[in-house]
């Protein structure tokens, strides 16, 4: 494998899949697909998603933003991409950090954040990790049609390449990996990657695709349970509580638009599908023509929805992934709540079937 070939091609697809390709919203509930096929597979899962550890980074670039990303992003206060900017994805994590801590909700790094992080300051923002063999082996798909009787004719809505692949695994961009990996004579399955760790699959669900998921995308199934969840329109965030109150989880979101308004209120959450596939229907969008047929599209992480449906008691609404991280909280949806891939499935392992939904301006 040659990462620095898909590393100079990387440049080029950042920027040209930005697409809204949204048909996540105002669905039918999604259909869990437990016994689809994985998307590799030729590969065991410990071999295709295990990362080895590959030595100090001794040219580990200093960024302190990167580092503090990093573990806001293992305490479940989501930056959205672990990317090194200060912007306001970065200022919202921090506060719900501090909210959690019953700090001054800042979203700065002021002096009592700071000491509140500090047990966590050695922490590299960075780490060396050996690409597994099996990694390159999955069953990519580079020529996504955008139309969706087209999708729905594919075995699976899969990763289009391995540089897509890995920057959802580190909860990154394509283009952030290029500029972690200059070239600088390192072994071609060496590559520097922003510090998400590895995945503990204690409390799993018994369902090996699941499973395979967890590790694709870095996210371990030990997670605080939620008591009840807030969507917050006028923040972007969807912010976790557990039974005594306490904030323990805080996520980007995209929420509705002027067609297709949040729908605010009360509601409870029915059901995790994961893994789904979707059922689109185009008289349940605005902007799509009645005459377009009914179709289900299959499952993977470029699906519509993600790789995961929360469904809730507001019939045709859910929470749910995306096949565009970099558009969460920049662009809008038909009236579901829109995570990254990762943050869904984290969402996911802490809900179940009861939990309470509150939406709100």
């Amino acid at each position: 494998m040659r990462n620095r070939i898909w590393l100079t091609t990387v440049v080029a697809l950042a920027g040209c899949n930005i697409s809204d390709g949204d048909g996540t919203a105002n669905t039918t509930s999604a259909i869990s697909a437990t016994d689809r096929k994985p998307l590799n597979p030729q590969a065991v899962m410990a071999t295709a998603y295990g990362f080895a550890d590959a030595g100090p980074d001794q040219a580990a670039p200093n960024n302190p933003v990167l580092q503090t990303q990093a573990v806001l992003d293992s305490l479940g206060f989501s930056p959205k991409l672990l990317d090194g900017k200060a912007g306001r994805d970065f200022e919202l994590a921090l506060r719900g950090f501090q909210i959690s801590r019953d700090l001054p909700d800042t979203g700065k790094l002021d002096e009592k954040t700071t000491a509140a992080l500090a047990q966590w300051k050695d922490r590299p923002a960075t780490r060396l990790i050996r690409i597994p063999e099996g990694f390159a082996k999955a069953a990519f798909l580079p020529n996504m049609p955008r139309e969706a009787k087209d999708k729905a004719k594919l075995p699976s809505l899969a990763y289009r390449d391995i540089a897509e692949m890995l920057a959802e695994r580190f909860h990154t961009t394509p283009a952030m990996l290029v500029a972690l990996n200059p070239a600088n004579g390192r072994r071609d399955d060496i590559l520097r990657v922003p510090n998400v760790g590895e995945v503990d699959l204690t409390d799993a669900p018994d369902n090996k695709q699941w499973q395979e998921t967890l590790m694709q995308l870095g996210v371990s199934a030990r997670q605080p349970k939620a008591d009840r969840i807030v969507v917050d329109k006028s923040e972007s965030v969807l912010r976790a509580y557990a039974e005594d109150g306490k904030l323990i989880a805080q996520f980007p979101a995209t929420m509705g638009s002027e067609h297709d308004p949040l729908p605010l209120g009360d509601w409870t959450i029915k059901g995790v599908s994961r893994n789904p596939q979707f059922h689109y229907n185009p008289r349940l969008f605005w902007d799509v023509s009645d005459n377009e047929d009914s179709v289900t599209l299959p499952a993977g992480p470029n699906s519509d929805v993600g790789v995961v449906w929360i469904d809730l008691s507001k019939p045709h609404y859910g929470i749910h992934g995306t096949p565009n991280p970099e558009l969460i909280g920049r662009s809008e949806s038909h009236g579901c709540i829109r995570l990254t891939n990762w943050d869904a499935v984290r969402l996911a392992q802490m809900v179940g079937t009861g939990v309470k939904a509150h939406f709100q301006n």
